[in-house]
C-alpha cells in the first residue's frame, strides 16, 4: 500500500475497532470473536506504527461508557487491561524486556519470578471492603469510571459478604458462567423465544449489568479473585503481601475464591511449560480461558516497572493459538483437482493461525463465494482448527476497499487442458473442467497416485514427480515401478543416496492394501472410507472389476453416484489399459472379510471433530479391528458418532436423526 492508502486503511480501523469495542463493553453484543478483535487491534497498531510513528491509546482503549441506567463509580485505583503476545518468541522478549528495565535501574533480576493464572473469558469487578464488610462491587467501565452493580454482585454465592479480619481492601475478581449454567440458561431462553446469549462470557456480563438482582441470582454467577488494588491490615495482625503469590495466599486466606491452579513461575520457562500444560486440557474446566496471564511476582518490582499509557508493564497476557483472525484477501485463484473439480482459493495476506502461518484458505464452490460475497481486496475473519483446512467465515465490510467488484467464475481455466472450458456439475456447487486429459490433471493424477493416503511412496513428492516428469523418466502409474538408480543419481539436485532412497520407496509402495489402491487410482467421488467399504464388502480387485452398479450402490454408506463412478471407470477401456501396465508391479493385499473381533460386528460408525487422546485415523483403525465399519457420512442406520472439538454439520446430522453421540470419554470407555 501507498501512503495514501495506508491512511485510508488506518481511518477505517479505527471507526471499526472503535464500533466493536462499543459493541463488547458498552452492549454485550459483540459481532466478532475476541480472536477476531485481537487481529483487528494488533494491524491498527502496526499502522499506527507505520504511518504516524507511534501507537494512539485512544483508539485502542479497552472498556466503555458507563449505561447511565448504573449509578457511576470513580475507581481509586485506575483499572487497566494487559498487553498480549501470541508466540514463544514474544514471550521471551518481554521476559528481555523486563530485565533490560530493571538493570537499567541498578536492581538485580535474580528475583524476577512471576506468577501465571488462567485468563478466564468473563467481567472484570471491582469489590471493595470497608473494615471487613462488601461496601461495593462495580464493572471496570473505561478504566476510570465504572458502573455500580452491588445489587447483582451481592447474588454471587462464592462471594463473601464479611472477611474474617476487620481490613479495608479493594480487589479484582473476574466474574464468569461455567459451560453447565450457560447452557442451562440459553435452553430456558430458547423456550421463551428470546435470543440466545452468543458465548457464557456475554451471559455473565448481562446478567451482572441486571438493574433487578432476582434474574442474576437465578443464573449462579461464578467469580475468581486474582489481585488486590489496596489494602489497608493496620487494625489487623495481618501482613501486607510482598509480592503477587503472597497477595493470593491473603486472598484465599480471606475466604474469597482465587484460581486453584494458579503457580509460581521461577523463570520464563516455567511460565511456557505452564501455559504448554494447560494449551490441550483447557476444553477440561467448567469456564473458558483464552491464554495465561504472567505478573512480576515482587510488589517492589511492579512499582519499579510501572505502566505505559494504556498497560502494566510488568503483566502480560499470553493467548492460546487464535482459530480465528483477521487477514487481508490478497486474490482469488482457481486449482484444478486430480479429478478435474475445480477449487477456488483464497490468496491471503500471511496471517499466524492455531499457532502456524497461512497464507491460503479454500473458499470452497461458486455458490459459497457469493454466499460469503468475499472480494479481492476485502479484510475477512479466518477461521483454522487443528488439522483442519483453513477457511473463510465472514467479510467485515466496513474494512472493503471502494471499487471492489463480485467474484465471477470465468468460462476457461487454462491448466484444464483442450479449449480450457468449464462447466457446472448438475445438481452440485461445483464446477469441473469439460475435458479429463489435460496436463495438470495428469500431473495431480501422479501426486495423488504417490502420496501418503494412497500408494504411499516414502519422500516422492511434487518436486521429485515434477523434475521425473520434466526428463521423461515417468508418464503413467506403471513407470514408478520402472524406475532405477541409474535413471535418478544424475539428476539436479540428486546424488546417488537420493536415488537409492527413492527406488527403495517405490519398491516398499509395491505392497498395497486393497483399498489404497482404490484410493490412488483417481476415481470420481472415491475416498478412504468409501475405498474401504468396497474393498471389504467384494474382498479383491477382481471382484470389484466385475461387479454390477446394484451390488456396489447396494453397500451401506456407498449409494449409487459413488458406484456410477466406480463401474464406469472400470469398464472405460483407457483405465483397462492402465490396469494392465500396473498390476503386474504390485502385490495387492485383500482385506480379510469377517474380522476375528467382532465386537463391533454390524455396527457403522462416523467419526467427526478434533480428537484429544488419539488422532481420527487411529480411532478409526481401532473400531475396524474391532469389526466394525467407519462411514463419512451420516444416515439412519449410523449406529454412533464420535463427536471430537469443532464436530461441524455431521453432529446436528445426528442429532436430527436420533443417531447415538459419544464424547471422547464415551467412546474410549465403548471401546474398552
Amino acid at each position: 500500500m501507498n501512503l495514501s492508502e495506508q491512511k485510508e486503511r488506518l481511518r477505517q480501523l479505527r471507526k471499526t475497532v472503535a464500533y466493536h469495542i462499543k459493541r463488547y463493553h458498552e452492549e454485550d453484543k459483540p459481532e466478532i470473536s475476541d480472536q477476531a478483535y485481537d487481529g483487528l487491534v494488533t494491524e491498527l497498531k502496526e499502522l499506527e506504527l507505520a504511518v504516524e510513528g507511534k501507537v494512539d491509546p485512544v483508539s485502542i482503549k479497552v472498556g466503555g461508557e458507563v449505561n447511565e441506567a448504573f449509578a457511576k463509580v470513580i475507581h481509586l485505583v485506575r483499572q487497566w487491561s494487559f498487553d498480549n503476545v501470541f508466540t514463544e518468541e514474544e514471550l521471551q522478549e518481554w521476559d528481555s524486556r523486563l530485565r533490560r528495565l530493571i538493570t537499567e535501574s541498578d536492581q538485580s533480576v535474580d528475583r524476577l519470578s512471576y506468577v501465571a493464572e488462567h485468563k478466564i473469558d468473563g467481567l472484570k469487578l471491582v469489590i471493595e471492603y470497608q473494615a471487613g464488610l462488601l461496601m461495593r462491587a462495580s464493572t471496570r467501565g473505561n478504566g476510570l469510571i465504572g458502573e455500580n452493580v452491588t445489587h447483582t454482585a451481592r447474588t454471587i454465592k462464592s462471594l463473601p459478604k464479611a472477611l474474617p479480619e476487620p481490613i479495608d481492601l479493594i480487589c479484582i475478581g473476574e466474574v464468569w458462567l461455567s459451560e453447565e449454567e450457560f447452557g442451562r440458561i440459553n435452553e430456558e431462553r430458547a423456550e421463551l423465544g428470546e435470543q440466545l446469549f452468543a458465548n457464557p462470557r456475554n451471559a455473565a456480563a448481562g446478567s451482572l449489568r441486571q438493574l433487578d438482582s432476582r434474574v442474576a441470582e437465578q443464573r449462579n454467577l461464578s467469580l475468581t479473585v486474582y489481585d488486590i488494588d489496596l489494602l489497608d491490615v493496620k487494625k489487623t495482625k495481618l501482613l501486607e503481601p510482598a509480592s503477587q503469590w503472597e497477595e493470593l495466599q491473603l486472598l484465599k486466606k480471606l475466604g474469597l475464591p482465587v484460581n486453584p491452579y494458579s503457580k509460581l513461575c521461577r523463570s520464563i520457562v516455567e511460565v511456557q511449560t505452564y501455559y504448554d500444560s494447560w494449551l490441550p486440557k483447557r476444553q477440561d474446566l467448567s469456564y473458558g480461558i483464552d491464554g495465561v496471564v504472567m505478573k512480576v511476582d515482587s510488589i517492589h518490582l511492579q512499582k519499579l516497572l510501572g505502566y505505559t499509557a494504556k498497560a502494566p508493564r510488568f503483566g502480560m497476557a499470553y493467548k492460546f493459538p487464535a482459530e480465528e483472525a483477521t487477514t487481508v484477501v490478497e486474490d482469488i485463484v482457481l486449482q484444478v483437482g486430480r479429478t478435474g473439480v475445480i477449487t477456488p482459493v483464497a490468496h491471503l495476506r500471511p496471517v499466524l493461525i492455531a499457532g502456524s502461518t497461512v497464507s491460503r484458505a479454500t473458499l470452497h464452490n461458486e455458490d459459497n463465494i457469493a454466499k460469503l460475497d468475499v472480494r479481492v481486496g476485502d479484510t475477512v475473519i479466518l477461521h483454522k482448527a487443528g488439522d483442519i483446512i483453513p477457511e473463510i467465515l465472514s467479510v467485515i465490510l466496513t474494512l472493503r476497499p471502494t471499487k471492489t467488484k463480485p467474484y465471477k467464475f470465468p468460462k476457461v481455466v487454462a491448466e484444464c487442458g483442450g479449449d480450457g472450458s468449464i462447466e457446472r456439475i448438475p445438481g452440485e456447487a461445483a464446477y469441473r473442467c469439460v475435458s479429463k486429459d489435460s496436463g495438470a490433471l495428469h500431473r495431480h493424477r501422479l501426486y495423488y497416485f504417490a502420496s501418503k493416503g494412497a500408494l504411499n511412496i516414502d519422500g516422492v513428492g511434487p518436486k521429485i514427480i515434477d523434475l521425473l516428469l520434466e526428463h521423461g523418466l515417468i508418464n503413467t502409474y506403471a513407470d514408478f515401478f520402472t524406475l532405477t538408480t541409474g535413471d535418478l543419481k544424475d539428476l539436479p539436485g540428486f546424488k546417488i543416496k537420493a536415488a537409492e532412497n527413492v527406488v527403495s520407496a517405490v519398491a516398499a509402495a509395491r505392497n498395497v492394501p486393497l483399498y489404497r489402491l482404490l484410493i490412488g487410482l483417481s476415481i470420481e467421488n472415491i475416498g478412504e472410507e468409501t475405498a474401504r467399504l468396497i474393498a471389504e464388502t467384494f474382498g479383491s480387485l477382481v471382484a470389484i472389476q466385475s461387479a454390477t452398479l446394484e451390488e456396489v450402490a447396494a453397500i451401506h454408506g456407498v449409494g449409487e453416484v459413488v458406484a456410477e463412478s466406480l463401474v464406469s471407470w472400470f469398464a472405460d477401456k483407457s483405465h483397462q489399459t492402465i490396469l494392465a501396465e500396473l498390476l503386474p508391479h504390485l502385490n495387492i493385499q485383500n482385506p480379510d472379510i469377517g474380522p476375528s473381533n467382532t465386537t463391533f460386528a454390524g455396527q457403522t460408525f462416523v467419526l467427526t471433530g478434533t480428537l484429544g487422546v488419539m488422532t481420527r485415523d487411529e480411532a478409526k483403525q481401532l473400531v475396524r479391528q474391532l469389526g466394525g465399519k467407519v462411514t463419512s457420512s451420516v444416515s439412519k442406520n449410523t449406529s454412533y458418532v464420535v463427536v471430537g472439538a469443532e464436530p461441524g454439520s455431521k453432529a446436528a446430522e445426528a442429532e436430527r436423526l436420533g443417531v447415538k453421540i459419544l464424547n471422547e470419554a464415551e467412546f474410549l470407555k465403548l471401546v474398552a
